[in-house]
């Protein structure tokens, strides 16, 4: 592998334009005093690096439930899934994956199914990592009904700096596990309601790579293939 392939990363178009105002203004930091030109490349940098949009290894096994971001997972607990869904209001397990202003803020379908529902809620900018975060924040709610019936729920929310969340994709449409669905700018989190009876494969603290780790298990399970995306 070459080093470039390893410092260099496919970068989301959605961050152009940011990428584009960082420098520009780095620029005018350089004319007013060096040291502060310095430190707006850094941000630069890092804001080209928030943006990235890297190539993953997809399971195709269909009966997987695979993380839908990148970040760390903050909570594991049975929860309602939101009422704008229209889901039935009984608890289901709840994965709550919380993603730093360093982690890749691309979305990818955590299942392959139709795009039941999808809606937009405003509201606060709680720290993305608390629990009541998922209640308060602004959030975009999808649900995902699978080709047997079997449905989950999966919610973007805003943060703390969060303030746009991006939706890809539009209700009625067919997803695809692993395939991009939407973005979060600058800190955010993720939800995962999984279907009743369908226990977690994974820890609080554990670092989640969307499009590649699996969170639960449907069926039996089938050759762990993959596929790149």
């Amino acid at each position: 592998m070459r080093m470039a392939d390893v410092v260099l990363k496919p970068m989301h178009p959605e961050g152009w334009r940011f990428v584009g105002i960082f420098a520009v203004v780095t620029l005018g930091l350089f004319f007013l005093w060096e040291p502060l030109g310095w430190l707006g490349v850094v941000l630069t940098v890092w804001c080209y690096y928030f943006f990235r949009d890297p190539v993953r290894q997809v399971p195709l096994d269909p009966d997987l439930i695979i993380s839908p971001a990148d970040g760390m997972i903050s909570l594991i607990e049975p929860a309602i899934p939101p009422a704008e869904l229209g889901m039935p209001a009984e608890p289901r397990m709840r994965i709550s994956i919380f993603m730093s202003v360093f982690n890749v803020h691309v979305n990818r379908a955590p299942v392959s199914g139709r795009l039941v529902k999808m809606a937009y809620r405003p509201g606060k900018f709680f720290n993305a990592s608390l629990d009541k975060a998922s209640e308060h924040n602004e959030r975009n709610s999808l649900r995902i009904a699978l080709e047997d019936g079997t449905e989950i729920a999966c919610v973007q929310i805003a943060g703390l700096v969060a303030r746009r969340i991006l939706p890809f994709v539009a209700e009625g449409e067919m997803l695809t596990a692993g395939a991009r669905f939407g973005l979060i700018r600058f800190g955010s989190r993720l939800d995962v309601y999984l279907p009743p009876g369908t226990e977690p494969l994974v820890a609080v603290g554990q670092t989640m790579i969307a499009g590649e780790t699996v969170l639960a298990e449907l069926g039996a399970g089938a050759q762990r293939l993959a596929r790149t995306d």
